[in-house]
């Protein structure tokens, strides 16, 4: 083999490794996206908190009323 050969092999086992890096650093960026939650996701659970919150209430409030109505018939 050549000078110029061995370069060039060289170089192309170099490339190769870059794309097989590159590819693999990709992988590991799309895993880990899926698993961080987003803006969106966030105040969608903070909505949802809200919600439920005010469902709680509402029926805690409800019951506290027909108590008192109970107790005072």
């Amino acid at each position: 083999m050549t000078i110029n050969q061995i370069c060039l092999l060289k170089r192309l086992k170099a490339n190769q490794f870059i794309s097989s890096v590159k590819e693999e650093v990709k992988n590991e960026f799309e895993n880990k996206r899926e698993v961080l939650a987003t803006k969106e996701d966030i105040a969608n659970m903070q909505k949802t908190i809200y919600f439920v919150g005010l469902i709680q209430f509402l029926a805690i409030v409800g019951s506290v009323i027909g108590i008192v109505n109970f107790m005072i018939k």
